[in-house]
């Protein structure tokens, strides 16, 4: 039942994680539920989500086509920061970052929804002027690179705070974001892999099961989002990111 309940957590997950992210909610639980203490379930979770953002990227490579000049720089950012994440999961406790969780939920939900509105209005007080251009753009640099320490630290919730990176960054096509935040995510989770594996926190056999249900779940869910209109998925992603935000609330203050 064990191995069955992280396959199906898996599937699910690798799906959720592809149409709007949070799937970590969904496989963090049942590698708990499985018996696998908390640091290493949240290093497993990472491990087992890798392959479905590897696989998910390429689902929407197509859609991605016209961003590729970006992912250079977001990749050398998330690789560096990424890595930094992964080194304060090693010397943090999870009940001390558990705290934390549902602010920073309300935070990325919160600038999901109203990133484009947030940053045309910072486009329009800059007048077009050059230096506050250079500006913005150091600004969501600098976004990225703590939503990185974020997901190499405590993978779920990622997918939704790259969503409202992106959206800050002025992006609105919701499939293009949805392959530059899964291809951002891959970078985060190999660097924390490998440095969690050199540490020995990962639960290789339970999250070698949920990886399988992740990478299968990640890639058929990218290639049939091409068919789901956008608006659905937005305000999906949305209501997703509250439900979420208010649970974390809940088990973190009892409120």
């Amino acid at each position: 039942m064990t191995e069955i309940l992280l396959l199906l957590a898996g599937l699910l997950g690798g799906a959720v994680n592809s149409l709007a992210g949070g799937g970590s909610f969904i496989v963090f639980p049942a590698l708990l539920f499985s018996g696998v203490p908390p640091v290493l379930a949240s290093a497993s979770n990472t491990y087992a989500a890798l392959p479905g953002y590897v696989s998910g990227t390429a689902g929407y490579w197509s859609a991605m086509a016209a961003h590729k000049h970006k992912l250079i720089v977001y990749g050398l950012i998330s690789a560096v920061f990424g890595y930094i994440g992964a080194e304060l999961l090693l010397v943090v406790s999870d009940q001390q970052f558990a705290m934390v969780v549902p602010w920073l939920m309300a935070f990325a939900v919160a600038m999901f929804a109203f990133g484009n509105q947030i940053n045309s209005a910072v486009r329009a007080r800059g007048g077009g002027r050059a230096g506050m251009q250079a500006l913005g753009a150091v600004l969501i640099l600098a976004l990225l690179a703590a939503v990185s320490v974020y997901g190499g630290f405590f993978n779920a919730g990622l997918g939704i705070l790259l969503l409202a990176f992106l959206a800050m960054a002025g992006m609105t096509d919701i499939h293009a974001m949805n392959g530059l935040k899964l291809f951002i995510s891959s970078i985060i989770a190999l660097v924390a892999v490998v440095r969690f594996a050199f540490n020995g926190t990962i639960d290789w056999y339970h999250g070698s099961i949920a990886l399988v249900g992740v990478t299968v779940g990640g890639y058929v869910a990218a290639r049939l989002a091409q068919r789901i209109p956008t608006l659905w998925i937005r305000w999906g992603v949305i209501v997703y990111g509250v439900v979420m935000t208010l649970y974390f609330f809940w088990t973190a203050y009892g409120v």
